[in-house]
């Protein structure tokens, strides 16, 4: 699983035109399933993501994880994450997996940090969406599953 996890001062997704998920302060995780990823790959990054200190405590050090701030998580499913680029110039998806595993694992993914007690928002998987976000920092972050060696 591939993961771009923007810290975010507030943020929306919208499919046509309707607001499906907002959240004020906290993350936006855009989620990519890789081929061959499992439940274990799921629950490892919700947690590594749900723990990540990267808001400010009072002494201006990134020493605080979103629940720590109150903030809330907007979960947003995004397969182009596992376009590979390195050969031409259209990306190849053969990393990603296929739709209904990629969803179910998305689905796992969502719950596991419900399941850690943040209020979880998110967009519609496989659906055209338009991300509206304020990156506060900015603080953008890459996360891959380990031992996966995605392109």
């Amino acid at each position: 699983m591939r993961a771009v996890v923007q810290r975010v001062s507030a943020a929306r997704v919208e499919v046509e035109g309707e607001v499906v998920g907002a959240i004020d302060k906290g993350l936006v995780v855009l989620l990519g399933v890789a081929d061959g990823d499992g439940e274990r790959e799921a629950i490892w990054l919700a947690d590594k993501i749900a723990g990540l200190r990267i808001f400010e405590d009072d002494a201006g050090k990134m020493n605080r994880a979103v629940q720590d701030v109150g903030g809330s998580v907007l979960v947003v499913s995004q397969f182009t994450l596992l376009g590979d680029c390195r050969k031409g110039r259209r990306p190849s998806f053969t990393a990603a997996a296929p739709p209904e595993e990629a969803d179910r694992l998305y689905q796992k993914f969502v719950e596991r940090v419900r399941e850690s007690g943040l209020r979880v928002e998110t967009g519609v998987f496989q659906a055209h969406m338009s991300v509206h976000l304020i990156n506060d920092g900015p603080v953008t972050l890459l996360l891959d599953t380990p031992g996966k060696g995605i392109g």
